[in-house]
């Protein structure tokens, strides 16, 4: 059971800068979360999908998404399992035909006993949907919270009118806090010494950084705007560790493409923008002049739906067809499953320690993770409303 593996409080108040963060295994409530792809939901289809723990379905009509909780109030039972839609602004219960509008799921018919008071006095959850650039967006919030626009849920420059973004998404077996913090974590460089993409883009890839400023991450918690952190752009940049030593021994070494002054004087550096609820802007990558957009979607307790895109600013419509055939043919197979397949296997590797809840004093960070310990803080001072297994009825 879920409620079971909830966070004890008196270990909650080991942990007061980020106790709220630590309690958030489903995430985070009152936020917008991509749930799927706009392609993977036709005219007149119907889809289950879970997020934070709730079973909810979803359906196309007239071109607008509707979401709605997957269980029919009666019996509990989940409409996905044998899906009945004798109209097609409704969906019918299979067990005893209550059916149920999708605009705002209103109970608007019983078919086994029509004459009941209750038709039209109780109605399913429904959620607030919205699309951008080809991502469908719910909300999953308090009944009495109005949504905020989904700017406030993304990093700047994604929903830009010239942003051009294509995608996929796999599975992960891991709480999503660890894809957030493995996407801050700026020592994990180290992991990918040897990933495909850095011959593939001819670039250098250092084994971790030396000397960095104290100052290094950046703290964004304006009013109306994206909550987050963020790598700060220095004009003279920290030395970097391309010789990994071992007992005074070299035993691995980085990759440092050789660049004349004036290609170093072009060259733009990867910057990094987490923001609640939990989704990275990696700028310059997987290339120069592209932008990594990446979610770490709570799906349950011991698992999140890895959302990774790949946006370009385009001018025209050829500028976004070529960008979209790069997308397919390049950067999903070099970048998306051979730098990001990494990632993963470094969060599954990373769950069995930190599902038992006391492991997250255990850790042993040091002075660079400091950007996982401002993530954290963020988060608890931004996120009291935490995604508790009461609220998923």
């Amino acid at each position: 059971m879920v409620e079971d593996s909830f966070v004890d409080e008196r270990l909650l108040k080991k942990v007061p800068r980020w106790r709220n963060y630590l309690a958030a295994k489903l995430g985070f409530r009152n936020h917008w979360y991509p749930i799927m792809f706009s392609r993977e939901l036709g005219e007149n289809e119907v889809v289950s999908r879970k997020l934070m723990g709730e079973d909810i379905l979803l359906k196309r009509i007239d071109g607008k998404v509707h979401a709605i909780r997957d269980r029919c109030l009666h019996r509990g039972v989940k409409f996905s399992e044998k899906v009945e839609c004798y109209t097609r602004n409704t969906v019918t219960c299979w067990y005893h035909g209550f059916t149920y509008r999708w605009e705002d799921g209103t109970l608007c018919d019983i078919i086994a006993s029509p004459n009941t008071p209750i038709i039209g006095k109780k109605a399913i959850h429904s959620y607030p949907v919205q699309e951008a650039k080809g991502l469908v967006f719910v909300f999953v919030g308090d009944a009495d919270y109005e949504p905020h626009p989904l700017s406030q849920d993304v990093p700047p420059t994604f929903l830009d009118d010239t942003m051009e973004v294509h995608g996929s998404s796999y599975m992960v077996q891991s709480n999503w806090r660890l894809g957030c913090e493995n996407g801050i974590d700026d020592l994990h460089i180290y992991l990918h010494r040897q990933s495909p993409l850095v011959p593939n883009t001819q670039r250098s890839l250092p084994l971790g950084h030396t000397d960095r400023p104290v100052d290094f991450f950046e703290l964004h918690e304006e009013q109306g705007q994206p909550k987050g952190v963020s790598t700060r752009t220095f004009k003279d940049a920290a030395p970097m560790a391309y010789e990994g030593r071992v007992e005074g021994k070299i035993v691995v070494t980085g990759t440092k493409m050789h660049q004349t002054p004036e290609e170093a004087a072009k060259k733009r550096t990867t910057g990094h923008y987490i923001c609640m609820p939990g989704v990275l802007r990696v700028d310059n990558f997987p290339f120069v002049g592209r932008f990594q957009f990446e979610w770490y979607v709570p799906i349950t307790e011991d698992s999140h739906l890895y959302i990774i895109t790949i946006g370009k600013p385009c001018a025209n419509d050829e500028e976004r067809a070529e960008h979209e055939h790069e997308f397919w043919h390049r950067w999903k197979p070099v970048s998306l499953e051979g730098f990001n397949n990494e990632d993963v296997f470094a969060r599954e590797a990373l769950q069995p320690f930190y599902e038992h809840d006391q492991n997250w004093l255990e850790e042993t960070l040091v002075t660079e993770d400091n950007g996982i310990i401002m993530w954290r803080e963020l988060c608890h001072r931004n996120g009291p409303s935490v995604q508790k297994p009461s609220d998923i009825i």
